[in-house]
Order: structure tokens, then sequence, then C-alpha cells
């Protein structure tokens, strides 16, 4: 049985009536820093004039950072490791990222060349890099620090454009996600099923979403002009794009903030105004079709073909293959020469490169990549 869309518009507060929350309007009114040099553009279309603006950034810097970065071994770990709940949750107590500086992380950014920033606001763990106003799940209730906040505030000094990244469609941690049966990155092969996970019919799926909605309606209300909000993983999409009321979602975020733009890797409905593919610009249909079905690979090829011609981005990342810190590649992060070729290579797609670095567990950048990035940029000037 699917979600009922007026049910989800109720309970989810996208309803017309619902969505001037306290500060959304501040936020959405005023002129983002990165877009000032665009001001009567802006005035005129705000949207249009970020796709503008995303169409000449060019370069941005990814940063995956969250409670797997204390283990050093990817961002996947919790679930390839099948850690167990209760176990990974007394990661909070050493998750201390004293040296998370967000001045000297945007001052590298910008020596960099680069034009934008984009933090995983919430991985596939559930884990929350900002003050969720919901239970304790997140930096603030944990370290009493705000990351999102703290990165956005140094973003909007300094004219750079704030990404977030958020984990929609994957939550290994919250109640009511749906479980493996349906997608196998749902959820780590727990057995047996831990008592936290309480997914038993597909109405219970609406609790996830009033989470999550209310997460991403927290990210456009409280962190002042945001430049775009980036969804992740897209196969936990296909696992069940029923339950997912991605227009709503999208109609949401466009409310909130006219300029705020949108991606979701190869795309969930075309509607997205960036595709932000691994490494290469590729369609991933045959792939759906393998693993959902027909149904599913249709949805896949209609989305790609809407978005591949779009000025694009393509991700990478500074170590070999994962991008939450990985110690085994500390020998292995790429070059300054190895950066520049991507960034070649990008362009000649037609696409920005958002390069990602996985920063230390103490919230540091790794020496070998700000080594490298200082060096792009000053080859770049």
């Amino acid at each position: 049985m699917t979600l009922d869309r007026r049910q989800f518009l109720k309970t989810s507060g996208l309803a017309a009536g619902t969505l001037l929350v306290p500060g959304n309007s501040r936020a959405a009114a005023a002129l983002p820093p990165h877009l000032a040099a665009l001001s009567d553009a802006y005035a005129a279309d705000p949207h249009q004039t970020a796709l503008g603006w995303f169409g000449k950034a060019g370069f941005g810097l990814f940063m995956h950072f969250g409670l797997y970065s204390i283990l050093g071994q990817g961002e996947w770990v919790m679930y390839r490791k099948n850690i167990p709940i209760p176990q990974y949750e007394k990661l909070t107590a050493r998750f201390r990222p004293d040296n998370f500086d967000a001045d000297f992380i945007t001052d590298l950014a910008l020596e960099a060349g680069m034009k934008y920033v984009n933090l995983t606001s919430k991985h596939h763990d559930g884990f929350c890099l900002f003050d969720t106003g919901r239970g304790d799940w997140h930096s603030a209730a944990v370290c009493k620090r705000d990351l999102c906040a703290e990165l956005a505030g140094q973003c909007q000094k300094k004219g750079l454009g704030c990404f977030f990244y958020y984990s929609l469609l994957a939550d290994w941690h919250h109640p009511y996600f749906y479980p493996r049966k349906f997608n196998p990155i749902a959820r780590p092969d727990y057995k047996p099923q831990p008592e936290q996970y309480k997914f038993e019919c597909d109405e219970d799926f609406q609790k996830y979403l009033d989470d999550a909605t209310g997460h991403i309606r927290t990210l456009l209300t409280n962190y002042g002009p945001v430049a775009g909000i980036w969804i992740d993983p897209l196969m936990g999409y296909y696992g069940r794009p029923d339950l997912f009321p991605m227009d709503e979602i999208y109609a949401m975020i466009r409310k909130l903030q006219p300029h705020c733009l949108i991606s979701a890797k190869q795309g969930i409905t075309g509607s997205e105004d960036f595709a932000a593919p691994e490494r290469e610009a590729r369609a991933l249909d045959a792939k759906v079709r393998q693993r959902y079905g027909e149904k599913a690979g249709a949805i896949a090829a209609k989305a790609w073909a809407a978005n591949k011609e779009k000025h694009n981005e393509i991700c990478d990342t500074m170590q070999p293959g994962v991008w939450g810190y990985q110690k085994a590649d500390d020998s292995k992060h790429k070059k300054p020469g190895e950066v520049l070729a991507m960034l070649a290579e990008a362009r000649t797609r037609n696409c920005n490169l958002l390069l990602n670095t996985g920063p230390l567990p103490d919230g540091s950048i790794h020496p070998v990549d700000v080594a490298t990035l200082r060096e792009v940029g000053r080859r770049m000037k």
C-alpha cells in the first residue's frame, strides 16, 4: 500500500498554509552571499540566477564526516561490518571534532579555487551534524557543536555557496525506514533484526518521512541561504520508489528557498537542477533494471535522459575509493596533477568537479589533501 499524498502533505508540513515557519521568509528573501554579484538577476529570478552561477562555479569541496570517521574505515563501516546499533551509538562518546575549523576549511576551498562547499549533514547512519530539534542523534546534543551552522556561517561570510548533502533515501538508525526485504542497502544484515527496527507496514514509513522532511526544513530555515540540497543514495530510492513523494519534497525545498538547487545523483524525477554522478557521467538504468526490475529501470532511464544535457557535476574523492576517512589509504591520496586532470576532464563534459576529502576523526582535513588543494590552487592561478 502506497502513502497517500494528502496525508503526506498534512503530516509533513508541506501544505501551503504551513510553509511559512519562523525565519523562513527572512532566509528565502535574503540575497545569498554567493550570488551577491548577481543581485539584479536574483531580484528578477532567484532560481535561474543560481543555475547560472552553478554553471560557472567549476569546482567545489565535498566533505564526508561523521561518527564513522572515528573508525577510519570509510563511511559505510556500520553497514559493511554489521556493527550492532548499541555498539555504534557508543561512538558518540568519542566524537570530539575539536579541529573541525570552518574558517580554515573555507579559506582552503578559496585557496584551491573552489566556489562552493558541500558537507554531509546526515549520512546513511542517520547521525546529523546539525541541531535537528528532534532527539539526540546529532552533534549539537553529543558535543555541543552544530557543524552545519559553523560551515554555513563561514561560507556566507566569504561568498562561498553552502550545499548540504542529506541521506534521504537510506537510514540505518531510524526505527521506521523500510527493511532489507525491499532493498539490501536499507539496513545492515543484522541477524536477528534489532528491536529498534519497528517498520511493519508501508504506513509506518510516514514516521521516517516526518523526521527527514523536518530535517530538510530545518536546514533551509535556520542556516541562512543554502546553495543546494544534495540527496543520496540513489539506489535507496529504487528499492521502494512509491514510498518517496519526491515532487512534494522538491516543491518544499523550492518554496522555502527559491534559489536552492536540488541534486540527486543521476536523477529521480528528472526535474533536478543538475545531476551529480560518481566519477563519470553515466546512466544507471541497466544496473537498476537488474536489481529492481523493469519499472525501476525505466524511471532511472527517464530521469537520466532529462538531466544529462544540463550543466552537471562529477563527484570524486581524494582517496582511492571510499569517501569517509580510511586510515589504510593514508599514502594513496590523489596528487595535484591527478586533480588537475580530473578538473579538465569534468570541464570537457560540461560539468563541475565536486572533490571530496574525508576529514580525520578530530575534524581536521588530512594534511596530504591540504597540501594538494593548495598546490592545485597555485597552479590554476
